[in-house]
């Protein structure tokens, strides 16, 4: 399953968010959720599937955290959105070039730019 099959589901986007905060055992991420723990393991699995969770066994416990490389790809997508497909926004691209053009006007007028290349 991909991360954005694996997003679509709004229990497993909880426990996402919840994981945000740190790592967690799945009785921890069960309680308080109207779903059985076995519920809240097959949830786990699919996001583990997915690659935006991974487990780490401690002693007899399963510890579940969040994987934000596994969030590369939802990111890409949004910056791709909101971008437009270029990785600098168009108007931060005007600025640099308005920005640009000032500073070399100004160096054409200075006073000192004369002093330096005389």
């Amino acid at each position: 399953m991909d991360a954005f099959a694996a997003l679509a589901d709004p229990v497993r986007r909880s426990l996402l968010d919840e994981m945000a905060a740190g790592p967690a055992r799945v009785v921890d991420l069960a309680a308080g959720r109207p779903i059985s723990r076995p519920a809240v393991s097959k949830h786990l699995k699919v996001l583990t599937d997915a690659g935006l969770v991974k487990a780490t066994d401690r002693g007899r416990e399963r510890h579940y955290s969040l994987t934000v490389a596994g969030l590369t790809p939802v990111q890409a997508f949004f910056e791709r959105l909101v971008l437009g497909g270029t990785p600098v926004a168009t108007h931060a691209l005007d600025a640099l070039a308005t920005e640009v053009r000032r500073t070399a006007r100004d160096r054409r007028t200075s006073p000192t730019s004369r002093q330096e290349t005389a």
